[in-house]
């Protein structure tokens, strides 16, 4: 071949070149830009922001994290601090605001340090290419160090460069940027490092925050405090430099010691903290808050009364935990709620000895999880019995009768209340019943109210877990029903609030990062629910350390040096022990026992919850004057008679001052001691025959038929103990009452049960004149029976049924009782 023909071959086709040359920029470009991002999907990146929980001073309890990232918190430009914005563009890039959003000549002399392996003191990336690169590139981008990612990324910042403020951007770099320590933005570091908030930092501070983003892990001071020292010196020096600071400020910084944070990341109060975030879901779901917004959420908690109460009630209950097993109590878990009674804030609430101790299940939050409550839920069925509204209004005074007694229930069945103690205290004041906290007379105050009044009044009062009265019987009254101690202490807030409703309260505000209010909740007025003087004499029961004597002994765990009322409970087995008491200032509930149910060993309201009361309750109090329970208008104190509550005569000889609410004031005398005379020799009441010198004054009780047998075994001297001559004989002697069943009372035969076993116990209580008592059923006799117990059981039978009873009287006449109804409904 010719060279002619081999030079027309292989000579260059400048049309094919240009060709060839435009297809490889193309597609060159095409490589690098063709999913380039746009600057409107920018705010898609942008970090969830963290919720920081505070108590009510602003030391902080839990800080909330997203799914991803970490801490966040978005502050605006103008609440960023100078020094904080002059270190990091004096680091990062000192032409920030005069560059186009990235710096050709910084590029190359850090690919030119690179590559000779020296220390890359100013990042190539300006501070408009690091947002660029964090915010609009993917993860797995990011991480590349390839040209194209750096053309990408550079000209995305020259596009926000036209688009956004430089202070826009900075704003965007100091909010967003990873500082380590699971930090994202500069206030999240400033928190988690130095324990207070970027608008707090000093030039120091600030020098070393500017520093970390370069290689957060390796500059993190609390794991390499040395080199973050040497980093923040880089930093200073770069500062001096660039003209931010003089050398005289450079050296002082640097010889400053720096403060670190000693608890980074709290998890304060982590019941309550559960609480508050439920509660923030909800405001988020309602929409008056944001899932964007940085949530500063300020609580009612006051962190020290926290951990006061935290430590009081862990070290009671490892105190239980160390006893010997063979006198163990069996006693491993406790809860703890105080209380502003006059705006109901949660100050404090411990919902486990130990949150991280599953053997307790110390997650679960006792504050809130409903348990029976034992004798706690009393004072509220006395509030309503003491109530003046009511026609049969009871007093402090009005005589309750402690004896055995056998109350029938809504199924038919018998119910026998014992007193904690085991015994009877016969004829006790209401003061002494419900101070002394006995069980016989408080069922009976149930039974004087009602069981819908008392479900109606515990709703009324913010429990909400009691639900329908039909499910309850008289029991209610010594814990039947299932209350969580959060609400049980909300309702005891209300009486030392004078009867004033408030409900409780566990966030004070939400603000944003910058300090604007997002919520506060609705400030509704209190709702008078219980009669204000009702409220004081239960308050003045509470707190008299003589009317709970009986019960519990002078001087008790439950006695402090001031005035306070208290109420403990214990439930059936020893499952669950209270002691809730409060000043006007103050409410402290404990719970005792075990979050499986599991039985305490002979642990009460006295050894259990009171002394883990006492000790917070004082401790908390501690340094404040006594406050007593202001007495309202209305009350009056009146002298009267131990055993009736009414006014004195000179036969009385026990009388003591009460109040009383006015107009349920006694107006009548005495009637149960009386002065008699009797005859020395017979023993039984003088007539107008006996002669003088036989004729002996003494005192003597006129009781109920039902008091007899506790007033014999105390020794007292009855009236119907006295005969009359034949023909005047005692009429309490000839008494024949038939005590049970109830007249009008309604029964139901169960299907799921033997009919044959569906019976209720028929009671007598007889006269001493009375013999051989008959017991009759609809003209049938039932049972013969001549000496006491007079007690038969009938088998339910549907329909309409009459009982009463007869008997016989020394004279040989009979005796017959009322007739008492009853109705019998049959399986349907």
């Amino acid at each position: 071949m010719s060279n002619g023909n081999r030079s027309r071959i292989f000579r260059p086709n400048p049309a094919r070149i240009l060709i060839a040359g435009v297809v490889i920029i193309l597609g060159f470009f095409f490589y690098v830009f063709w999913d380039l991002p746009s600057l409107d999907s920018l705010s898609e990146s942008y970090l969830t922001p963290s919720v920081r929980i505070t108590d009510r001073n602003g030391q902080l309890l839990y800080e909330i994290l997203p799914r991803e990232g970490g801490r966040n918190t978005v502050l605006s430009i103008a609440n960023i601090p100078p020094c904080l914005k002059e270190a990091t563009i004096a680091v990062e890039d000192k032409n920030f605001y005069t560059n186009p959003g990235f710096d050709l000549t910084g590029m190359i002399r850090a690919l030119w340090i690179n590559i000779q392996g020296g220390e890359t003191i100013a990042g190539g990336s300006t501070i408009t290419q690091q947002v660029a690169r964090t915010l609009l590139l993917s993860q797995e981008e990011r991480t590349e160090r390839t040209l194209r990612r750096k053309l990408r990324e550079t000209v995305l910042a020259a596009q926000m460069t036209r688009k956004f403020s430089k202070d826009e951007i900075l704003a965007l770099y100091l909010n967003q940027i990873n500082y380590g320590g699971m930090a994202y933005g500069v206030e999240a570091a400033s928190q988690t490092y130095f324990g207070k908030p970027a608008s707090e930092l000093l030039l120091p501070e600030c020098a070393l925050i500017a520093g970390l983003p370069q290689a957060p892990g390796v500059y993190n001071p609390f794991t390499n405090p040395s080199l973050a020292k040497e980093r923040q010196s880089i930093v200073l020096g770069l500062m001096e430099k660039q003209g931010y600071i003089t050398r005289e400020q450079r050296v002082n910084a640097e010889s400053t010691p720096l403060s670190y944070n000693p608890l980074p990341y709290p998890m304060e109060a982590p019941h309550f903290i559960w609480i508050i975030k439920d509660q923030i879901d909800r405001l988020t779901s309602e929409g008056i808050l944001q899932p964007d917004q940085s949530l500063i959420v300020r609580t009612t908690l006051d962190l020290d009364a926290q951990h006061f109460a935290e430590e009081i009630l862990k070290r009671r209950i490892e105190g239980f935990k160390h006893e010997d097993a063979a006198l163990s109590h069996n006693v491993n878990n406790a809860a703890l709620v105080v209380l502003n009674p006059s705006n109901g804030e949660i100050l404090a609430l411990v919902g486990s000895a130990d949150y991280f101790d599953d053997s307790i299940d110390g997650a679960l939050d006792m504050a809130i999880s409903p348990r029976q409550t034992g004798s706690a839920f009393k004072p509220f069925v006395y509030a309503l019995a003491l109530d003046p509204a009511r026609a049969d209004a009871w007093t402090a005074a009005t005589p309750i009768l402690d004896v055995s007694t056998t109350f029938t229930l809504r199924d038919g069945t018998s119910y026998i209340p014992v007193n904690y103690d085991g015994f009877e205290h016969g004829i006790v004041p209401v003061r002494e019943a419900l101070g002394s906290s006995l069980n016989i007379p408080a069922v009976k105050a149930l039974q004087h109210v009602g069981i819908e009044n008392t479900i109606n009044l515990a709703q009324r009062l913010g429990i909400t877990s009691l639900g329908d009265a039909g499910k309850y019987d008289l029991s209610l009254v010594l814990g039947g029903g299932q209350i969580s101690l959060l609400e049980l202490s909300t309702a005891y807030a209300t009486l030392a609030n004078n009867g004033y409703y408030t409900g409780y309260v566990s966030i004070m505000d939400i603000h944003d990062a910058d300090d604007h209010l997002l919520y506060t909740p609705e400030s509704n007025p209190p709702l008078q629910i219980l009669d204000p003087r009702v409220v004081w004499l239960i308050s003045d029961i509470l707190s008299d350390d003589s009317a709970r004597s009986t019960g519990f002994g002078l001087n008790s765990t439950l006695k402090l040096d001031r005035t306070v009322a208290v109420k403990t409970g214990t439930t059936t087995n020893f499952h669950d022990n209270w002691t809730i008491g409060y000043t006007p200032d103050l409410v402290v509930g404990v719970w005792v026992g075990n979050s499986g149910y599991e039985a305490m060993h002979n642990v009460t309201g006295l050894t259990g919850a009171a002394p883990i009361w006492y000790e917070v309750m004082r401790g908390l109090l501690e340094g404040r004057p006594d406050h007593p329970f202001a007495r309202p208008d209305g009350l009056i104190q009146l002298t009267v008679c131990d055993l009736s509550g009414l006014l004195p005569t000179s036969a009385c000889p026990n009388q003591y001052k009460e109040w009383f609410i006015v107009g349920t004031e006694p107006t009548q005398t005495d009637s149960i001691y009386q002065q008699v005379w009797v005859d020395a020799l017979t023993n039984s009441l003088a007539t107008d025959s006996t002669p003088i010198e036989r004729r002996q004054s003494i005192t003597v009780l006129n009781l109920p038929v039902e008091a007899r047998e506790w007033a014999h075994e105390q020794g007292l001297p009855l009236l119907s103990d006295y005969s009359q001559t034949p023909g005047n004989i005692s009429q309490q002697a000839n008494q024949l009452v038939l005590l049970s069943p109830h007249p009008e009372t309604t029964y139901r035969i169960d299907p799921n049960f033997d009919p044959a076993s569906q019976q209720i116990q028929i009671e007598v209580a007889a006269g001493q004149d009375i013999s051989q008592v008959t017991i009759w059923v609809d003209g049938n006799l039932l049972a013969t029976i001549s000496s006491p117990p007079y007690q038969a059981w009938w088998t339910l039978s549907a329909g309409s049924h009459r009982f009463w009873a007869e008997g016989m009287n020394v004279n040989g006449q009979r005796v017959k009782s009322e007739i008492v109804t009853i109705t019998v409904i049959g399986q349907p």
